[in-house]
This record gives C-alpha cells, sequence and structure tokens, in this order.
C-alpha cells in the first residue's frame, strides 16, 4: 500500500500544486483582487448590473491567476458584495452571481485539476490542457453575464460609477503587475517555479500588501493544503490500482454500451454521472476515480483525450457550487452574508445557462480543441 501511495506522488509535475497553491495564496494576501475588481469595472463599464459583471469578470482574471474557485469566490465576493449592497443591490443577487462564476478559475489555467488529469490520464501534455480550458472557461462566464443582464434589467440596477481617463490610465497601471502574472504564469506553466515567487515579489514590493512576518502563516496554509491534495493523490492510486485489478472500468463500460451504441447518448449519460458525483466528492478524487472508467469509454467512440478532460473537469467544476459538499458555494454564501436557501433559486437560472454550455462543450470538440490544435498540441 505504502507503496502505491509514493508511487502514485513522485511525479515530478506534481511539484507545480504547491506553488499554484502558494501563489493563489499569496495573491489573496497580496492586494491583487483589488486592482483585478478595478480593471474588470473599466471594462463592464455602464451596462446594467454592471457590479455584478464587474465581479464575473474579476473571477475569470483571478481564476486565471489563482486556480482556486474558492479563492475567488471569497477574495472578490468580500470585496465587491460590500460595494454592491452600498448601491443597492439585494446580497442573494451578488451573492449568486460571484458564486456562479467562481468556478471559471479551475477551467481558465493554471488549474491544480488538470495538472491532476493529466496524470490520471497517461500523462496528456498539461500546456495542451491549460490550452484547452480558455475558450470553455470564457464560455460559461459569458453565459453567466447574460444571466446577471437578465436579473438586473428586471430588478433595474443601474450602474453609477464610472472612471475618468486619467483614472482609467490609472486601474490600467495599477493592474498591470497582476495581469503580466497571467502571462507569466502561462509562459512559465512548464517550470511551474516562478508563478509563487512573482506573486510574492509583486505582493512584497509593488503593492506593499505582504508584510515579512505574514510569510509563515502564508506558508503554513500552502502546505496544508498541498498536503491534503497529494495525499489524496497517494491514495487514489492505491484505488486505481484496485480498479484496474477488479476491472470495473469494463464492467462500467459494458454496462453503457448495453444501454445504447450512440456516441451522443453514451456523452449524455456520462455527463450526467459526473454532474451527479460532482455534488457529493471534491475535485481530485472524483477525477482520480472515475478518469480510468469514463476515458476508454470515450476514447473508443472517438473523444480526443484533452476534449475528455476538459468536459469532465467542466463537469465537476459544476459540482464546486451545487450542495450538498459545493464548497464555492459554501464560501460564497458565507462571504455574501446570504442563505443556501436564499441564493439557490437565483442559482437555478445560472445552472440552465452552465448547462447548456457545457453540452456546447461535450459535442463540439473544436471549442477545447482549436486553441490547443492552433498552439501545435493537438494534431
Amino acid at each position: 500500500g505504502a507503496q502505491r501511495i509514493f508511487s502514485g506522488i513522485s511525479v515530478f509535475s506534481l511539484l507545480a500544486i504547491p506553488f499554484f497553491i502558494l501563489a493563489g495564496n499569496i495573491m489573496n494576501r497580496g492586494g491583487i483582487a483589488i486592482r483585478l475588481i478595478n480593471l474588470a469595472k473599466l471594462v463592464t463599464g455602464r451596462i446594467p448590473g454592471a457590479l455584478a459583471h464587474t465581479n464575473a469578470v474579476a473571477n475569470m482574471l483571478f481564476g486565471a491567476i489563482s486556480g482556486s474557485g474558492t479563492a475567488a469566490a471569497s477574495a472578490m465576493g468580500s470585496i465587491i458584495g460590500p460595494i454592491e449592497a452600498e448601491e443597492g443591490y439585494d446580497a442573494e443577487f451578488s451573492a449568486a452571481a460571484n458564486i456562479a462564476t467562481a468556478p471559471t478559475g479551475l477551467l481558465i489555467p493554471p488549474s491544480n485539476v488538470m495538472i491532476t488529469f493529466s496524470l490520471v490520464s497517461g500523462g496528456t501534455s498539461v500546456a495542451a490542457l491549460f490550452m484547452a480550458g480558455y475558450i470553455p472557461g470564457i464560455l460559461w462566464g459569458l453565459a453567466c453575464m447574460i444571466v446577471i443582464y437578465i436579473f438586473a434589467m428586471k430588478k433595474g440596477y443601474k450602474s453609477t460609477s464610472s472612471f475618468k481617463g486619467k483614472e482609467k490610465l490609472m486601474v490600467i497601471w495599477q493592474a498591470l503587475p497582476s495581469l503580466l502574472m497571467i502571462v507569466i504564469v502561462i509562459g512559465g506553466i512548464i517550470g511551474g517555479i516562478f508563478t509563487a515567487t512573482y506573486a510574492l515579489l509583486v505582493g512584497i514590493f509593488f503593492y506593499k500588501t505582504i508584510k515579512f512576518k505574514d510569510l509563515p502563516e502564508i506558508f503554513l496554509a500552502s502546505a496544508e493544503m498541498t498536503g491534503i491534495i497529494v495525499f489524496l493523490i497517494g491514495v487514489s492510486s492505491i484505488m486505481s490500482w484496485v480498479m484496474a485489478f477488479t476491472d470495473i472500468p469494463t464492467l462500467v463500460s459494458n454496462a453503457l454500451l448495453g444501454i445504447s451504441n450512440n456516441k451522443y447518448v453514451i456523452f449524455f449519460i456520462i455527463n450526467i454521472i459526473l454532474l451527479i458525483v460532482g455534488t457529493f466528492m471534491d475535485m481530485t478524487p472524483a477525477t482520480l476515480i472515475f478518469t480510468p472508467i469514463f476515458l476508454p469509454i470515450c476514447q473508443q467512440l472517438g473523444m480526443n483525450v484533452i476534449h475528455f478532460g476538459i468536459m469532465m473537469i467542466f463537469n465537476l467544476c459544476i459540482g464546486t457550487i451545487t450542495p450538498p459538499v459545493g464548497t464555492t458555494l459554501f464560501v460564497g454564501v458565507k462571504v455574501g452574508g446570504t442563505t443556501i436557501e436564499k441564493v439557490i433559486k437565483p442559482l437555478l437560472w445560472y445552472f440552465a445557462a452552465i448547462f447548456a454550455v457545457l453540452m456546447l462543450v461535450t459535442y463540439v470538440p473544436q471549442i477545447s480543441l482549436w486553441l490547443p490544435g492552433v498552439m501545435g498540441y493537438v494534431k
């Protein structure tokens, strides 16, 4: 057993995970969130419900740096929430918009789950997966913004604040180091080393929001999270060995192919199963357990491994914002000062929009494969 755990975690690409987690924690503390919010405000301008749109865009930007839905929901919600309350937005509207758009960060790279998937799927290129996540992640965000727009029109939320010419330049200048970070993160993805270092330098020297005495606490929090993830990966390698040994994947695939031999029907069933799994299981263990079961079936039906990875991660991302175990949902509700019962009703509309995007991602492979193809990762 111990030997399986060790062989499961002695993989070089796993080194990137603690650095991404550390980078995310540093960014929460490093005042990077507020700079991104101001930039997003500039982008969304004066459309109805502008602050909620700002939240959506900021979640996408922040996710593109921290790779964590929970970090995005807590950082953005705690900063934008109070501003929205001042402008008369009701709490559940604000919280729902924040919660629904927070998981975009798990699709828009960098993303720990993608690194995990790359391992379980037998070494799929991490860079290719990262590229594949952009368009689905952005579509998720845009679909939510349509819902925000409809709600805001109905409730009559108008935007009052806007930036003057000089302020605009200032906002862009302030956000530049954070945006550069996105470029650097993706550029340095293969190394995974400079993300955290860069975040730390920006926090300490440029924004001056991190003090040296905060460092031990930040490092400790990051170490705890890393420990949990790496332990899960280690333990699950025992599980996948047991699965291979007992031939569960073959049983499942025979059962599925017994229902229908139409690949569209089977993709749909797999989506539904993953959606259900996502509601009560965390993303990392779910990826580790279900990839070896469903990947062979989908490949047999001609689905590219990268396309499958994005479809699977998309499904599990939805699980982070559904009860009973949605971590991002809990954080978003807590930060938004409301309750799950109140937020669920507006969230249903977002779920419908996100599900529509999921169907597009499932049945239009180009959405995931076009960008990696352009970059030369997919033949």
